[in-house]
């Protein structure tokens, strides 16, 4: 999702040989005009990786942008779950997965 999970999903498509998109939040008005910018998603299952998640707002929406592309998320993938944004993102049916939450790093 744009900008902060750019870093992570480059790093993680370059070790595994697969491709990467970014999705804005909203399309841009000039050049392509796309809310999913790189490869074709059409048809293809697809995990969204996110550096923090605080109420699940952003990837919902960014969500919706998949599926009006036409791909099929299939998990969410996140640095840090650090918010009460849970029924947003177990609204879209797909399992999270979280490297750190907040809990885990409060002394």
């Amino acid at each position: 999702v744009e900008l902060g999970g750019v870093p992570i999903a480059t790093a993680i498509s370059l070790a595994t040989g697969l491709p990467c998109v970014f999705v804005r939040k909203q399309a841009k008005t000039y050049g392509t005009c796309l809310a999913v910018e790189g490869s074709e998603v059409k048809g293809r299952r697809v995990v969204m990786i996110e550096d923090v998640i605080s109420t699940g707002g952003a990837v919902r929406d960014a969500a919706v942008h998949l599926a009006d592309a036409g791909a099929a998320l299939s998990a969410v993938v996140c640095t840090l779950w650090r918010g009460d944004g849970e029924p947003r993102v177990e609204s879209l049916g797909v399992p999270l997965y979280a490297a750190f939450r907040k809990q885990d790093l409060e002394a």
